[in-house]
């Protein structure tokens, strides 16, 4: 069973891409995503490669956001894909069977979708209101997962469904307890007074929610 925390990277007037990484690995993080929706590959790619190497120090997954072509480039561990990026089973016609691909989800038939077309996991959200996602899908809530969830065991769809989308650590034991898989977090890090001991709390309380 998934309990993972994935930390998704953010710029702020405070933190860098970079540091913003390195706190939430110091913090225990495992599983980094690098998102840089409007800058071009030659800004992301030294970027990725610093942002690798610090993942692969810290033994964390490393996904990159929408690009493809560059994460088989790095030989990144994936590549997440957002519901306007390329289609999953046209990336994993490039990559092959070997590199990670989540796609973003709001619906079951999304999930459905992704599920059917080659994914490795699910970025399922909105939970609440977020300012970090631009053209935000409708909100899901508790209500929401729990709908996914039980047609997901009706279908027998088996695959991993993290929650995403404005989530504090205060909502984490609610959220587990509708069966996702894991939490992705980006502001509720940045913006905590201590960051790294933030995330602590956080990777803690996912690991003790109940199955």
């Amino acid at each position: 069973m998934w309990r993972m925390i994935q930390f998704i990277s953010h710029y702020t007037d405070r933190y860098s891409y970079l540091d913003g990484i390195r706190l939430a690995l110091e913090g225990g993080c495992k599983w980094i995503q690098l998102r840089m929706k409007n800058a071009t590959d030659d800004e992301v790619r030294p970027i990725a490669k610093e942002a690798q190497q610090l993942c692969r120090e810290a033994g964390a997954t490393f996904v990159i956001d929408d690009r493809v072509l560059l994460v088989k480039e790095l030989h990144a561990d994936g590549v997440h894909l957002g519901k306007g990026d390329m289609p999953i089973s046209e990336a994993r016609r490039i990559l092959g069977d070997t590199y990670i691909i989540g796609g973003t989800a709001n619906t079951i038939d999304d999930v459905r979708r992704h599920y059917h077309d080659g994914a490795n996991y699910i970025g399922c959200g909105p939970f609440r209101f977020t300012t970090t996602k631009e053209r935000l899908s409708p909100i899901l809530g508790l209500e929401g997962y729990c709908n996914i969830i039980r047609s997901m065991r009706e279908e027998g769809i088996d695959i991993p469904l993290v929650a995403i989308g404005g989530i504090t650590a205060e909502d984490i034991p609610a959220i587990m307890e509708t069966g996702v898989s894991g939490i992705a977090l980006s502001g509720t890090i940045l913006r905590a007074e201590q960051p790294v001991e933030e995330m602590k709390r956080i990777t803690a309380l996912t690991r003790t929610a109940p199955l």
